[in-house]
Protein backbone atom coordinates (compact mmCIF):
# COMPACT_ATOMS: atom_id res chain seq x y z
CA UNK A 1 0.00 0.00 0.00
CA UNK A 2 2.76 1.88 0.72
CA UNK A 3 3.75 2.00 -3.07
CA UNK A 4 0.32 2.81 -4.12
CA UNK A 5 0.08 5.88 -1.51
CA UNK A 6 3.24 6.91 -3.49
CA UNK A 7 1.78 7.04 -6.94
CA UNK A 8 -1.14 8.68 -5.96
CA UNK A 9 0.93 11.17 -4.05
CA UNK A 10 3.08 11.50 -7.22
CA UNK A 11 0.13 11.76 -9.54
CA UNK A 12 -1.52 14.54 -7.55
CA UNK A 13 2.47 16.31 -7.24
CA UNK A 14 2.26 15.92 -11.03
CA UNK A 15 -1.37 17.59 -11.66
CA UNK A 16 -0.46 20.11 -9.04
CA UNK A 17 3.15 21.25 -11.46
CA UNK A 18 0.83 20.50 -14.63
CA UNK A 19 -2.27 23.09 -13.28
CA UNK A 20 0.85 25.58 -11.42
CA UNK A 21 2.11 25.57 -15.25
CA UNK A 22 -1.15 26.37 -16.78
CA UNK A 23 -1.81 29.28 -14.53
CA UNK A 24 1.50 30.83 -14.99
CA UNK A 25 1.83 30.87 -18.74
CA UNK A 26 -1.36 31.52 -19.21
CA UNK A 27 -0.59 34.52 -17.14
CA UNK A 28 2.06 35.52 -19.21
CA UNK A 29 -0.28 35.22 -22.15
CA UNK A 30 -2.65 37.16 -21.36
CA UNK A 31 -3.54 41.14 -22.29
CA UNK A 32 -6.73 43.42 -22.55
CA UNK A 33 -8.15 42.92 -26.02
CA UNK A 34 -11.27 44.99 -27.57
CA UNK A 35 -12.41 44.51 -31.04
CA UNK A 36 -14.33 47.11 -32.63
CA UNK A 37 -16.45 45.83 -36.25
CA UNK A 38 -17.17 48.47 -39.10
CA UNK A 39 -18.03 48.39 -42.49
CA UNK A 40 -16.64 50.94 -45.00
CA UNK A 41 -19.27 51.85 -47.20
CA UNK A 42 -18.35 54.58 -50.80
CA UNK A 43 -21.29 54.45 -53.68
CA UNK A 44 -20.01 54.56 -56.61
CA UNK A 45 -21.24 57.92 -58.52
CA UNK A 46 -23.34 57.16 -61.71
CA UNK A 47 -22.62 57.83 -64.95
CA UNK A 48 -25.03 59.15 -67.80
CA UNK A 49 -24.30 61.06 -71.30
CA UNK A 50 -26.46 61.08 -74.32
CA UNK A 51 -26.13 63.07 -77.23
CA UNK A 52 -29.87 63.63 -79.30
CA UNK A 53 -31.23 60.84 -76.74
CA UNK A 54 -28.63 58.11 -78.26
CA UNK A 55 -25.68 56.42 -76.01
CA UNK A 56 -23.50 55.13 -78.76
CA UNK A 57 -24.21 56.99 -82.38
CA UNK A 58 -26.94 59.46 -83.63
CA UNK A 59 -29.34 59.84 -86.14
CA UNK A 60 -27.56 61.38 -89.42
CA UNK A 61 -28.03 64.96 -89.92
CA UNK A 62 -29.59 65.66 -92.98
CA UNK A 63 -29.18 69.43 -93.91
CA UNK A 64 -31.36 69.38 -96.24
CA UNK A 65 -34.36 68.37 -94.32
CA UNK A 66 -34.31 71.62 -92.04
CA UNK A 67 -35.52 74.01 -95.23
CA UNK A 68 -38.50 74.13 -97.24
CA UNK A 69 -38.00 72.31 -100.09
CA UNK A 70 -40.66 73.73 -102.74
CA UNK A 71 -37.43 74.97 -105.19
CA UNK A 72 -35.17 72.16 -105.02
CA UNK A 73 -34.64 68.60 -105.37
CA UNK A 74 -35.50 66.85 -102.14
CA UNK A 75 -32.47 66.05 -100.19
CA UNK A 76 -30.52 68.61 -101.94
CA UNK A 77 -29.29 71.96 -100.67
CA UNK A 78 -27.89 75.08 -103.44
CA UNK A 79 -27.36 78.56 -103.21
CA UNK A 80 -29.74 80.56 -101.17
CA UNK A 81 -30.76 77.68 -98.60
CA UNK A 82 -30.27 78.17 -94.80
CA UNK A 83 -31.20 75.94 -91.79
CA UNK A 84 -30.30 74.60 -88.66
CA UNK A 85 -29.62 71.41 -85.79
CA UNK A 86 -29.44 70.59 -82.97
CA UNK A 87 -26.65 68.35 -80.84
CA UNK A 88 -28.23 67.70 -77.41
CA UNK A 89 -26.12 66.74 -74.66
CA UNK A 90 -27.74 64.76 -71.42
CA UNK A 91 -26.27 64.33 -68.50
CA UNK A 92 -29.58 63.55 -66.48
CA UNK A 93 -28.64 60.97 -63.88
CA UNK A 94 -24.87 61.41 -63.74
CA UNK A 95 -23.18 62.04 -60.48
CA UNK A 96 -20.47 63.52 -61.67
CA UNK A 97 -19.11 66.48 -63.43
CA UNK A 98 -18.91 66.14 -67.62
CA UNK A 99 -16.51 67.80 -69.81
CA UNK A 100 -18.26 67.32 -73.43
CA UNK A 101 -16.17 68.28 -76.27
CA UNK A 102 -17.66 67.94 -80.33
CA UNK A 103 -15.33 67.26 -82.92
CA UNK A 104 -16.01 67.36 -86.94
CA UNK A 105 -14.25 64.41 -88.66
CA UNK A 106 -14.13 63.63 -92.37
CA UNK A 107 -15.17 66.96 -94.22
CA UNK A 108 -15.79 66.30 -97.59
CA UNK A 109 -17.06 67.64 -100.50
CA UNK A 110 -18.60 71.16 -98.79
CA UNK A 111 -19.64 73.86 -101.08
CA UNK A 112 -16.69 76.90 -100.83
CA UNK A 113 -19.29 79.37 -99.51
CA UNK A 114 -21.74 77.10 -97.45
CA UNK A 115 -20.85 79.03 -93.76
CA UNK A 116 -22.16 77.29 -90.46
CA UNK A 117 -22.91 79.89 -87.15
CA UNK A 118 -22.70 78.93 -83.21
CA UNK A 119 -22.98 81.60 -80.64
CA UNK A 120 -22.54 84.54 -82.91
CA UNK A 121 -19.68 82.81 -84.44
CA UNK A 122 -20.10 82.42 -88.62
CA UNK A 123 -17.48 80.29 -89.83
CA UNK A 124 -16.83 78.56 -92.83
CA UNK A 125 -16.01 74.99 -91.78
CA UNK A 126 -17.24 73.03 -89.10
CA UNK A 127 -14.17 72.14 -87.85
CA UNK A 128 -13.58 75.61 -87.27
CA UNK A 129 -16.68 75.35 -85.09
CA UNK A 130 -14.73 72.95 -82.50
CA UNK A 131 -13.52 75.59 -80.23
CA UNK A 132 -16.34 76.97 -79.66
CA UNK A 133 -18.90 73.22 -78.87
CA UNK A 134 -16.77 72.81 -75.65
CA UNK A 135 -17.62 72.80 -71.60
CA UNK A 136 -18.74 71.48 -68.31
CA UNK A 137 -21.73 70.33 -67.18
CA UNK A 138 -21.07 70.43 -63.37
CA UNK A 139 -22.24 67.59 -60.53
CA UNK A 140 -24.05 69.67 -59.01
CA UNK A 141 -25.65 71.32 -62.19
CA UNK A 142 -29.76 71.91 -61.93
CA UNK A 143 -29.90 71.90 -65.72
CA UNK A 144 -28.12 68.72 -66.65
CA UNK A 145 -29.03 69.31 -70.41
CA UNK A 146 -27.06 71.73 -73.04
CA UNK A 147 -28.65 72.02 -76.42
CA UNK A 148 -25.91 73.17 -78.98
CA UNK A 149 -28.22 74.73 -82.42
CA UNK A 150 -25.92 75.17 -85.38
CA UNK A 151 -27.07 77.43 -88.27
CA UNK A 152 -26.11 76.53 -91.90
CA UNK A 153 -26.47 78.98 -94.62
CA UNK A 154 -25.74 79.07 -98.29
CA UNK A 155 -25.85 82.59 -99.30
CA UNK A 156 -27.78 83.19 -102.64
CA UNK A 157 -25.49 85.96 -103.06
CA UNK A 158 -22.18 86.83 -101.49
CA UNK A 159 -20.75 90.45 -100.84
CA UNK A 160 -17.72 91.34 -102.42
CA UNK A 161 -16.89 89.86 -106.11
CA UNK A 162 -20.38 88.53 -106.94
CA UNK A 163 -18.81 86.86 -110.33
CA UNK A 164 -16.09 84.86 -108.33
CA UNK A 165 -18.91 83.71 -106.36
CA UNK A 166 -21.44 82.98 -108.43
CA UNK A 167 -19.16 80.90 -110.71
CA UNK A 168 -17.39 79.17 -107.79
CA UNK A 169 -21.16 78.17 -106.74
CA UNK A 170 -21.82 77.22 -110.22
CA UNK A 171 -18.69 74.91 -110.46
CA UNK A 172 -20.07 73.42 -106.97
CA UNK A 173 -22.82 72.62 -108.12
CA UNK A 174 -21.41 70.81 -111.35
CA UNK A 175 -18.81 68.79 -109.53
CA UNK A 176 -20.16 68.36 -105.58
CA UNK A 177 -22.22 65.48 -105.41
CA UNK A 178 -22.45 64.91 -101.22
CA UNK A 179 -20.98 66.93 -98.86
CA UNK A 180 -20.48 64.82 -95.21
CA UNK A 181 -18.78 65.01 -92.03
CA UNK A 182 -18.86 63.04 -89.25
CA UNK A 183 -19.93 64.38 -85.22
CA UNK A 184 -18.01 62.67 -82.44
CA UNK A 185 -18.92 63.85 -79.12
CA UNK A 186 -16.82 62.85 -76.08
CA UNK A 187 -17.75 63.03 -72.51
CA UNK A 188 -15.33 62.53 -70.06
CA UNK A 189 -15.43 62.71 -66.63
CA UNK A 190 -14.77 65.87 -64.83
CA UNK A 191 -11.45 65.33 -62.66
CA UNK A 192 -12.67 65.50 -58.97
CA UNK A 193 -11.08 68.00 -56.84
CA UNK A 194 -9.85 67.64 -53.13
CA UNK A 195 -11.19 70.09 -50.69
Amino acid sequence: MKKSKKKIILFALLILIIILLLIFQGGSYSKYLTEVDGTGVIEVAKWAFLVNGQTASITPLNLASTYKQETLKQNTIAPGTSGSFNIEIDATGSEVGINYDVEFQNETSKPQNLQFTYDGHTVNSVKDLEQYLEGTIAANASEKTKTMTISWNWPYETPGDRTSEDTQDTNDGKSLEQYSFNIVITGTQETPQSV
